[in-house]
């Protein structure tokens, strides 16, 4: 089975596991414990803090570990809501934000919160003119994922958070799927909170983290909480956070080298559909603002899961978007931003690329989407 499924999830990276199970077997102690054996993981654990604090270009003292991406996006927003620059119950999001964030929201709208949700232009990036449009005298917070998680465009989060700032607005950014393939300095100090996760990059799954601002005055939303300055219960899970800051070490060593392979792989697989192009519609921004390794596209008149399904009896793994939302009895939330029809969102197919994907197999999987339509 060749694996093309990046987005979803990666495999953890054999070092990492290795640095997983050293850590479980000689940093056993609860990092919260005051005696030696405590104090050893405490130092482990702030070492990590630090380094994922430099990686991504924040402050360690604003940096929390959570369980992963999800609960990162639910407890940020809670701390920013729970300190917002002014008076107001009205947030703004995009259509296309993650399922965890989808979740968080329709709780808030239920509790008195008015909630504006903003679409994609034609090309997959946040419509400016309606974001404009939507903000409002009592608007507090608004929520814009960095890298679409199903069609890869990068979202110009730099240029929405100074408006953000004029306006007195708190600014929460997902990260999950552009932390580690491409350079999120340049935005961390523009936003309030961040969120990001480990099994995109090659660690563990259930270890993720949340970013938020330290000068901001944030309120627990668990009462009593007493790890992580009182920011999430549970004892922390150091072997995941030394494993995830390893492979977060490794993954941008080679942030170079990945971008070009992953546009090398992308050009070549779109030469490969080359013979049903006409059949083809792409959704991506190109540039600077595509992320290379995610591909979202459409074949007319052929069912996204059917297609995937195919491909899987011919041992390839793609997928019809965001592995959160599988299963549900709706479309993707992307294809709604994007404004398609019914039609057009069952269509939909994700296919994203890894550090072990081949020239070879983006080829060979191009070429099977071409026999399985011209079959079809």
């Amino acid at each position: 089975m060749i694996y093309c499924d990046f987005a979803a999830t990666t495999p953890m990276d054999p070092e990492v596991a290795q640095v997983y199970t050293k850590v479980a077997t000689e940093y056993y102690g609860n990092s919260s414990s005051l005696h030696d054996i405590g104090g050893l993981s405490h130092s482990l654990l702030e070492n990590c803090r630090e380094e994922l604090a430099n990686l991504i270009g924040i402050d360690k003292s604003g940096l929390y570990f959570t369980s992963g991406g999800s609960e990162a996006n639910f407890l940020a927003i809670e701390a920013l809501l729970s300190s917002p620059k002014k008076e107001g119950k009205h947030i703004i999001a995009g259509i296309a934000e993650h399922s965890s964030v989808h979740g968080t929201l329709n709780r808030l709208n239920k509790s008195g919160y008015d909630i504006t949700l903003v679409p994609f232009n034609s090309v997959g990036l946040i419509d400016q003119e309606q974001l404009l449009h939507a903000i409002k005298s009592d608007t507090i917070l608004m929520i814009l994922q960095h890298v679409n998680s199903e069609i890869g465009t990068i979202q110009p989060i730099e240029e929405i958070a100074k408006v953000c700032n004029v306006n007195h607005i708190h600014l929460h950014s997902d990260i999950v799927q552009s932390f580690g393939k491409i350079d999120v300095t340049p935005i961390a100090p523009y936003v309030s909170s961040l969120s990001f996760s480990g099994h995109k990059i090659y660690g563990p799954k259930g270890i993720g983290g949340a970013y938020v601002d330290p000068r901001i005055k944030w309120e627990p939303f668990f009462p009593g909480a007493s790890h992580e300055k009182g920011f999430r219960p549970g004892t922390l899970n150091i072997p995941a956070i030394a494993a995830m800051t390893v492979a977060a070490q490794k993954i941008h060593a080679r942030l170079s080298e990945d971008t070009i392979h992953f546009q090398s792989l992308r050009s070549h697989f779109i030469e490969t559909l080359g013979p049903i192009k006409d059949r083809i519609k792409l959704y991506q921004a190109g540039g600077e603002s595509q992320l290379p390794s995610i591909i979202g596209l459409g074949i007319s008149g052929i069912q996204g899961q059917w297609l995937m399904l195919e491909c899987n009896r011919l041992g390839f793994a793609i997928s019809t978007g965001s592995a959160c939302q599988i299963g549900m009895q709706h479309q993707a939330k992307v294809t709604q931003a994007l404004g398609l029809n019914r039609e057009e969102a069952k269509e939909f197919i994700r296919i994203s690329f890894g550090q072990s994907t081949s020239l070879e197999d983006v080829v060979r999987l191009g070429k099977t989407i071409v026999t399985i339509v011209k079959t079809f």
